[in-house]
């Protein structure tokens, strides 16, 4: 093989490993982008589901101790550090942090305890303003679940790329943080159901 052979074998090497090196750091960069976007979405939808938490606290629908209780645990996502989540901050990957995600757990789980079976759900339904509610909640709710777990599908989709080895082998990641996912108990209250059809919100049968 001649030198202007060889050189040109290295170069057109060379090409192929920038090109699939473009290709990878460009794929990583999309997937990191979508979740930053996942996690704003995520906060926005959060944040939605603790304001309708809070409607409902203050309708005067609820006997007077789970008001109080509600709309505490409502004003302290409201009042958490991470809460409303800028673009800057979306790109430290780092999910909604601890202390975020113990007070979302803490909402879901007083707003279980006021709304602990289909009866009491039932029996604030059944007027207009009570039916408005629930139904603001449990939409919000539905929509904060769909956009964590879209969320944690962004962030798994980006760890697997990190984790590949042209990436690793050449650094791709570069110092992006690794993406962490968000972990925090959203289960619905039993009764409170899935919005349907038409935004009105559906129980188990």
């Amino acid at each position: 093989m001649s030198w202007a052979e060889t050189t040109l074998l290295v170069v057109a090497a060379a090409i192929v490993v920038l090109a699939l090196s473009w290709v990878r750091a460009s794929r990583l960069d999309r997937l990191h982008r979508k979740v930053a976007a996942s996690r704003i979405a995520l906060d926005a939808q959060l944040v939605r589901r603790a304001s309708a938490a809070t409607d409902l606290a203050t309708s005067g629908l609820l006997d007077p101790a789970s008001s109080v209780l509600v709309a505490d645990a409502a004003y302290a996502v409201f009042d958490a550090e991470g809460a409303a989540v800028t673009p800057e901050d979306a790109l430290d990957m780092a999910g909604l942090g601890g202390d975020r995600e113990r007070l979302e757990s803490a909402l879901s789980a007083t707003l279980r305890e006021a709304l602990d079976g289909p009866q009491e759900v039932g029996e604030l339904r059944g007027t207009l303003a009570g039916e408005a509610f629930v139904a603001n909640l449990a939409a919000t709710w539905y929509r904060a679940q769909l956009a964590r777990r879209f969320h944690n599908e962004a962030v798994a989709q980006a760890q697997r790329a990190r984790r590949h080895g042209w990436v690793r082998a050449l650094r791709l990641a570069g110092r992006a943080p690794v993406p962490h996912t968000v972990e925090l108990d959203d289960l619905m209250p039993a009764g409170l159901g899935a919005p349907g059809p038409g935004g009105a919100a559906q129980t188990e049968r």
